[in-house]
């Protein structure tokens, strides 16, 4: 088995993402989706047109009765504050902060995103740009499965860690730091998901 994560600006690509992986045959159980809790929940109620989203559960305004996305929850990571996650990287990251008697010290999924194959230096980047409003996925596949697999992240167009650690760094950014502020939605933010319908 390998795996294969990227982080999507919009929480809208990360959602078809999954239903792509889903759809060609990649089991829920071996994919996982970590989003910020405030940019997941302003998609969600910028593109509900049933009004289904007043009082409905995570996984009901994930948009689904099966597969990954029914199966979203509320979690708290250490510098992430709170995120909608689900699969199997979610439930590692809660454990290796449950062993680390509630924190670790560069984040859980730092820690996960290093342990499942990522260069240290992406899984930083890729956890700062979850703070910072992207949406991760991950999927543990057959090695023979790998090209097919990233063609399918590949066509959702996910950030480049190269280049978004160089953005990040010239504003003096160096590593995710699990003590940073939690990020949350400016109102602006809120009404340009509003208009636009995806975020």
């Amino acid at each position: 088995m390998k795996t294969i994560s990227h982080v999507y600006d919009s929480y809208g690509q990360a959602k078809s993402v999954v239903e792509d992986l889903e759809a060609n045959g990649i089991s829920h159980n071996d994919v996982t989706l970590v989003a910020n809790r405030y940019v997941s929940k302003a998609y969600e109620d910028a593109t509900d047109t049933t009004g289904a989203t007043t009082g409905a559960g995570v996984g009901a305004l994930a948009g689904g009765g099966a597969g990954l996305l029914a199966g979203l929850g509320l979690l708290a990571i250490p510098g992430l504050g709170p995120v909608v996650a689900a699969g199997w990287a979610a439930a590692a990251a809660i454990g290796a902060m449950a062993g680390a008697a509630g924190g670790v010290t560069v984040g859980g999924l730092v820690d996960i995103l290093t342990t499942s194959g990522e260069p240290e230096e992406h899984a930083h980047v890729y956890t700062e740009a979850v703070r910072r409003g992207g949406t991760l996925v991950s999927a543990r596949i057959a090695e023979e499965d790998a090209d097919r697999v990233r063609a399918i992240f590949a066509r959702h167009d996910p950030i480049d860690p190269e280049m978004r650690g160089r953005e990040y760094r010239t504003s003096g950014w160096d590593r995710f730091d699990p003590k940073a502020d939690h990020y949350r939605l400016s109102q602006a933010e809120i009404e340009r998901i509003r208009m636009v319908g995806y975020l």
